[in-house]
Protein backbone atom coordinates (compact mmCIF):
# COMPACT_ATOMS: atom_id res chain seq x y z
CA UNK A 1 0.00 0.00 0.00
CA UNK A 2 2.68 2.53 0.71
CA UNK A 3 4.69 1.81 -2.54
CA UNK A 4 1.12 2.31 -4.27
CA UNK A 5 0.73 5.70 -2.51
CA UNK A 6 4.36 7.06 -3.44
CA UNK A 7 3.47 5.29 -7.16
CA UNK A 8 0.49 7.74 -6.94
CA UNK A 9 1.92 11.02 -5.70
CA UNK A 10 5.18 10.80 -8.24
CA UNK A 11 3.15 10.33 -11.02
CA UNK A 12 2.00 13.73 -11.88
CA UNK A 13 6.33 14.29 -12.76
CA UNK A 14 6.52 11.27 -14.54
CA UNK A 15 4.23 12.18 -16.95
CA UNK A 16 6.06 15.81 -16.64
CA UNK A 17 8.95 14.15 -18.14
CA UNK A 18 7.43 12.28 -20.43
CA UNK A 19 5.81 15.22 -21.98
CA UNK A 20 9.44 17.10 -21.51
CA UNK A 21 10.88 14.29 -23.54
CA UNK A 22 8.29 14.86 -26.55
CA UNK A 23 9.65 18.92 -26.48
CA UNK A 24 13.05 17.53 -27.00
CA UNK A 25 12.13 15.75 -30.69
CA UNK A 26 9.87 18.39 -31.80
CA UNK A 27 10.87 21.41 -34.17
CA UNK A 28 13.42 23.20 -32.31
CA UNK A 29 11.07 26.60 -33.80
CA UNK A 30 8.37 25.37 -31.65
CA UNK A 31 9.63 24.30 -28.49
CA UNK A 32 9.36 27.73 -27.00
CA UNK A 33 5.92 27.63 -27.57
CA UNK A 34 4.84 24.26 -26.58
CA UNK A 35 7.09 24.89 -23.46
CA UNK A 36 5.27 28.11 -22.00
CA UNK A 37 1.63 26.36 -23.45
CA UNK A 38 2.60 23.07 -21.15
CA UNK A 39 3.79 25.62 -18.06
CA UNK A 40 0.53 27.66 -18.56
CA UNK A 41 -1.78 24.26 -18.46
CA UNK A 42 -0.05 22.66 -15.47
CA UNK A 43 -1.27 24.63 -12.92
CA UNK A 44 -4.95 23.89 -14.12
CA UNK A 45 -4.11 20.20 -14.20
CA UNK A 46 -2.90 19.77 -10.92
CA UNK A 47 -5.83 22.22 -9.64
CA UNK A 48 -8.49 19.26 -10.80
CA UNK A 49 -6.09 16.54 -10.00
CA UNK A 50 -6.62 13.46 -7.63
CA UNK A 51 -4.13 15.28 -4.82
CA UNK A 52 -7.24 17.57 -4.28
CA UNK A 53 -10.08 15.04 -4.10
CA UNK A 54 -11.70 14.65 -0.51
CA UNK A 55 -13.58 12.45 1.50
CA UNK A 56 -16.82 14.27 0.86
CA UNK A 57 -16.28 13.66 -2.49
CA UNK A 58 -16.02 9.74 -1.72
CA UNK A 59 -19.05 10.27 0.03
CA UNK A 60 -20.96 11.56 -2.49
CA UNK A 61 -20.15 9.11 -5.16
CA UNK A 62 -21.30 6.39 -2.81
CA UNK A 63 -24.51 8.16 -2.38
CA UNK A 64 -26.65 7.94 0.28
CA UNK A 65 -28.39 4.58 -0.64
CA UNK A 66 -24.89 2.81 -0.59
CA UNK A 67 -23.88 -0.38 1.22
CA UNK A 68 -21.91 1.05 4.14
CA UNK A 69 -22.49 4.35 4.31
CA UNK A 70 -25.10 4.79 7.41
CA UNK A 71 -25.15 1.06 8.36
CA UNK A 72 -24.67 0.65 12.38
CA UNK A 73 -25.97 -1.05 15.19
CA UNK A 74 -26.17 -0.44 19.24
CA UNK A 75 -23.43 -1.20 21.36
CA UNK A 76 -26.54 -3.44 23.09
CA UNK A 77 -27.22 -5.53 19.86
CA UNK A 78 -26.02 -9.37 20.16
CA UNK A 79 -22.40 -9.41 18.38
CA UNK A 80 -24.43 -12.07 15.92
CA UNK A 81 -26.75 -9.83 14.80
CA UNK A 82 -23.72 -7.54 13.90
CA UNK A 83 -22.46 -9.96 11.88
CA UNK A 84 -25.23 -11.23 10.21
CA UNK A 85 -25.82 -7.49 9.15
CA UNK A 86 -22.63 -7.20 7.89
CA UNK A 87 -23.04 -10.08 5.73
CA UNK A 88 -26.36 -9.13 4.39
CA UNK A 89 -24.79 -6.00 3.00
CA UNK A 90 -21.21 -7.03 2.06
CA UNK A 91 -19.57 -4.69 4.49
CA UNK A 92 -16.64 -5.89 6.36
CA UNK A 93 -17.39 -3.11 9.27
CA UNK A 94 -20.54 -1.61 11.35
CA UNK A 95 -20.58 1.65 13.13
CA UNK A 96 -22.08 1.53 16.90
CA UNK A 97 -24.17 4.33 18.42
CA UNK A 98 -25.74 4.29 21.54
CA UNK A 99 -29.30 3.57 22.28
CA UNK A 100 -31.63 6.15 20.45
CA UNK A 101 -29.04 8.25 19.24
CA UNK A 102 -27.89 7.32 15.82
CA UNK A 103 -25.70 10.08 15.19
CA UNK A 104 -23.62 9.60 18.30
CA UNK A 105 -20.89 7.64 17.88
CA UNK A 106 -19.75 4.86 20.24
CA UNK A 107 -17.13 2.79 18.06
CA UNK A 108 -16.77 0.62 15.64
CA UNK A 109 -17.11 -2.99 15.06
CA UNK A 110 -15.73 -4.88 12.11
CA UNK A 111 -15.13 -8.86 11.09
CA UNK A 112 -11.72 -8.21 12.73
CA UNK A 113 -13.35 -8.04 16.16
CA UNK A 114 -15.63 -10.79 15.83
CA UNK A 115 -12.52 -13.22 14.44
CA UNK A 116 -10.43 -12.33 17.34
CA UNK A 117 -12.52 -11.45 20.00
CA UNK A 118 -15.22 -14.14 19.52
CA UNK A 119 -14.15 -16.64 17.33
CA UNK A 120 -10.41 -17.22 19.00
CA UNK A 121 -11.30 -16.74 22.67
CA UNK A 122 -14.89 -19.38 22.64
CA UNK A 123 -16.88 -17.06 23.48
CA UNK A 124 -20.70 -16.61 22.24
CA UNK A 125 -22.09 -14.73 19.19
CA UNK A 126 -25.30 -14.28 20.52
CA UNK A 127 -24.58 -13.59 24.08
CA UNK A 128 -22.20 -10.92 24.20
CA UNK A 129 -23.30 -7.62 23.16
CA UNK A 130 -21.24 -5.24 20.56
CA UNK A 131 -20.29 -3.14 23.49
CA UNK A 132 -18.14 -5.60 24.66
CA UNK A 133 -15.53 -6.03 21.79
CA UNK A 134 -15.93 -2.63 19.61
CA UNK A 135 -13.57 -0.58 19.26
CA UNK A 136 -14.70 2.18 21.66
CA UNK A 137 -14.57 5.76 19.94
CA UNK A 138 -11.58 7.21 22.36
CA UNK A 139 -9.52 4.83 20.33
CA UNK A 140 -11.02 5.41 17.16
CA UNK A 141 -8.95 7.04 14.08
CA UNK A 142 -11.26 9.18 12.37
CA UNK A 143 -11.57 11.69 9.68
CA UNK A 144 -13.84 14.84 8.19
CA UNK A 145 -15.51 15.15 4.97
CA UNK A 146 -12.41 18.01 4.37
CA UNK A 147 -9.88 15.38 4.95
CA UNK A 148 -7.66 14.77 1.69
CA UNK A 149 -8.46 11.03 0.02
CA UNK A 150 -4.16 10.35 0.13
CA UNK A 151 -4.39 11.40 3.98
CA UNK A 152 -7.11 8.75 4.85
CA UNK A 153 -4.98 6.31 2.77
CA UNK A 154 -2.16 7.66 4.86
CA UNK A 155 -3.55 7.25 7.91
CA UNK A 156 -5.42 3.30 7.18
CA UNK A 157 -1.93 2.36 5.58
CA UNK A 158 0.15 3.76 9.00
CA UNK A 159 -2.63 1.65 11.73
CA UNK A 160 -3.42 -0.98 9.76
CA UNK A 161 -7.30 -0.55 9.55
CA UNK A 162 -9.60 -0.99 6.41
CA UNK A 163 -12.54 1.55 7.61
CA UNK A 164 -12.56 4.87 8.66
CA UNK A 165 -15.73 7.05 10.35
CA UNK A 166 -16.20 10.50 9.10
CA UNK A 167 -17.42 12.65 11.85
CA UNK A 168 -18.29 16.49 11.23
CA UNK A 169 -19.44 18.58 13.94
CA UNK A 170 -19.06 15.57 16.51
CA UNK A 171 -21.79 14.03 14.27
CA UNK A 172 -21.10 10.73 12.10
CA UNK A 173 -21.73 11.26 9.05
CA UNK A 174 -20.83 8.27 7.16
CA UNK A 175 -18.00 6.02 6.70
CA UNK A 176 -15.55 4.85 3.77
CA UNK A 177 -13.48 1.90 3.30
CA UNK A 178 -9.83 1.50 2.20
CA UNK A 179 -11.75 0.02 -0.76
CA UNK A 180 -13.64 3.40 -1.08
CA UNK A 181 -10.70 5.53 -0.69
CA UNK A 182 -8.61 3.51 -3.63
CA UNK A 183 -11.48 3.47 -5.70
CA UNK A 184 -11.51 7.32 -5.32
CA UNK A 185 -7.63 7.54 -6.02
CA UNK A 186 -7.96 5.53 -9.44
CA UNK A 187 -10.71 7.09 -10.77
CA UNK A 188 -8.99 10.54 -9.92
CA UNK A 189 -5.95 9.11 -11.26
CA UNK A 190 -7.59 8.40 -14.61
CA UNK A 191 -9.30 11.57 -15.07
CA UNK A 192 -5.75 13.06 -14.75
CA UNK A 193 -4.27 10.43 -17.51
CA UNK A 194 -7.16 11.61 -19.73
CA UNK A 195 -6.66 15.30 -19.03
CA UNK A 196 -2.64 14.89 -20.23
CA UNK A 197 -3.74 12.85 -23.25
CA UNK A 198 -5.98 15.47 -24.08
CA UNK A 199 -3.18 18.55 -23.29
CA UNK A 200 -0.48 16.36 -25.60
CA UNK A 201 -3.30 15.81 -28.23
CA UNK A 202 -4.07 19.87 -28.73
CA UNK A 203 -7.25 19.37 -26.60
CA UNK A 204 -5.99 22.58 -24.12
Amino acid sequence: MQGAMQAIRSHGSVFKCAILQHVRIVDPALRPAFSTRFQSTAPRLEEHGFESTTISDVLKAKGKSADGSWLWCTIDDSVYDAVKSMTQHNVGALVVVKPGEQKSLAGIITERDYLRKIIVQGRSSKSTKVGDIMTEENKLITVTPETKVLRAMQLMTENRIRHIPVISDKDMIGMVSIGDVVRAVVSEHREELDRLNAFIQGGY
